[in-house]
This record gives structure tokens, sequence and C-alpha cells, in this order.
């Protein structure tokens, strides 16, 4: 007998359904109870639930382009200011209203839950916000579109008051995780710097030019689903973090260098640090030129 394809209907919940699936994530996913769960926690629960949806619709959105082998649209930006998804997947999922029923039954208000999110802090203004509402049109209109950046660990900066003066201070935006990205280690990807160019002969007698990369980091993927307007079409931002390809030497850390047996490390991870460093400096400079 054959299976019924299920629909955007089929998909959709009620709000008893959502309330049953927030409070199930509460419990095995985040490992708490209805009693001594925090804010945070309820917030990471509701977005959980949530992912269930977005989940499946990005499944559905991939085998359906992989059945038709479409080609996709691919946007590269330095920035990706994105804003909170709470509420944006919500609205775009219709489960807004449902949602804020689910949760006054359970005692809570889904506008403070909301305010638990840190803005993704990946971009730093128009050209940011730009880039954000490309990737947000192109998965609404339904066109195949992966967007690429970087994933910042300090992006927008928080600003304070001191002395008078306003200063800069890091906005750790994912200190304890971001519950819609997901890691992709099957993705991996080696990325070549530095290094010379060499002369060779080819095969065919001719000259050709070879380059010996210095350095090698590795560039690994985190996946943040991008929920279309109706949620028909859910597109992925790429966001790459740089690591370094043998970050502990093991050989220096029991010669007594404890800090030096990490160096490679720190310095491979300087590179999706922070959002535009300061290219005062020829250091800055060549960050920057690596960035891009």
């Amino acid at each position: 007998m054959a299976t019924k394809k299920k629909t955007d209907q089929d998909l959709q919940l009620d709000k008893d359904q959502l309330k049953a699936s927030i409070v199930r994530h509460l419990r095995s996913t985040l490992g708490t109870s209805e009693q001594k769960a925090s804010p945070e926690a309820w917030w990471k629960a509701t977005a959980a639930a949530v992912n269930e949806q977005v989940y499946e619709r990005l499944t559905r959105t991939q085998q359906t382009h992989f059945k038709k082998d479409t080609r996709a649209i691919h946007y590269l930006s330095a920035e990706f200011l994105m804003g909170r998804l709470t509420s944006n997947n919500l609205h775009n999922l219709s489960l807004y209203k449902t949602c804020e029923e689910a949760l006054g039954e359970l005692g809570l208000d889904l506008t403070d839950l909301c305010e638990q999110e840190p803005d993704m802090a990946l971009g730093n203004g128009g050209l940011g916000r730009l880039a954000a509402c490309f990737i947000d049109s192109l998965a609404t209109l339904n066109y195949p579109a992966v967007g690429y950046g970087i994933h910042y660990e300090h992006g927008l900066f928080r600003q304070e008051i001191q002395d008078g003066r306003q200063i800069e201070r890091p906005d750790s935006w994912r200190e304890y995780g971001n519950p819609w990205e997901i890691c992709r280690p099957e993705s991996v990807q080696e990325v070549p710097l530095y290094g010379y160019v060499e002369t060779v002969f080819g095969d065919n007698g001719g000259l050709k030019k070879v380059w010996h990369a210095g350095r090698k980091i590795k560039g690994v993927p985190w996946d943040i689903p991008v929920v279309g307007f109706g949620g028909h079409t859910v597109n992925i931002l790429r966001l790459w973090e740089s690591r370094a390809s043998e970050f502990f030497d093991w050989d220096v850390f029991n010669a007594g260098g404890y800090i030096d047996s990490q160096a490679e490390k720190a310095q491979a991870e300087t590179i999706s640090k922070v959002l535009y460093p300061n290219d005062e400096t020829d250091a800055g400079k060549e960050l920057r030129l690596i960035q891009q």
C-alpha cells in the first residue's frame, strides 16, 4: 500500500501537540523539570520543539532539490545580521499564536521567552541586514540557495559607558550554545594558507605553477536553517569556524611548554574570533584578508 506524502497541513501542530513537545524537550533534551526550569531552559525547549518542524521541512526541501537535480544560488557575505530566530521562525511556520497559547497554559509568556535569545552577532549594520534579507527572501520565493559566512565568536560589540566614554565589550552570543545551529563535522574542509609558489615542468614539458601551503587550518561548518515565509522551503546559512588542524603538541606540553603547546590552536581560532578586527596594524590587515 502506497504511503501518502505529507503536506504542509499534515505537519502543522495544534496547541496541545506543541505544548506536549515543549514539555518533552524540557525533560529529555534539557534534563530538567517544569518546577526547576529557568526561562532560558524554557526558551531552549521551545526552540527544540519548533526545530522538529524546521528539520522536517529542511529534509523535504533537500529531497525535492535532489530529485529535481536543481542548481543552487550561493550567496557569500562577511556579515549576516539575522536577528533573533525564535519569533521569526514561529511567524514563518504560522505557529506564533499556537505557541503563545501553549506556553500560556504552562504559565509562561512567549514575548518574555523570546527575550532570552541573544542576537546572532554575525553582522555590523546595513550589509549584514541586507544579506539576511536576501537569504530569507530566497527561501520565501522557493529558490534553492545557500548563504556562506564566518561563524564569528564575537560579532557585534556590546556598548558600555565608563567614565563618561562609550567603550566596547565582546558579545559572546553563543557562550552557552545556540539551539538553531547544527555542526556538520562530516563536511569539514582543509584551508591552505601562506606558503610559496614553485615553477616546475609539467607532464607535457611546459612550465606550470605549484602552490605549496605554509599552513593549513580546518574550516568547520555550522548550518543554520533559514525558514521561508509559509514554511514551504527551508534553506541553509552555512557559517565556517576556523580551527587548527593539529591543535595540541604533546611533546611541547610534556617539556613544560603548557601554553606554547596550544599556540597553533589559538592562532587558527583567531580567524573566526572577531567580526572586523582592527586593521590599523599589519597583523589586523592580514587577519581581515584571511577572513575574506
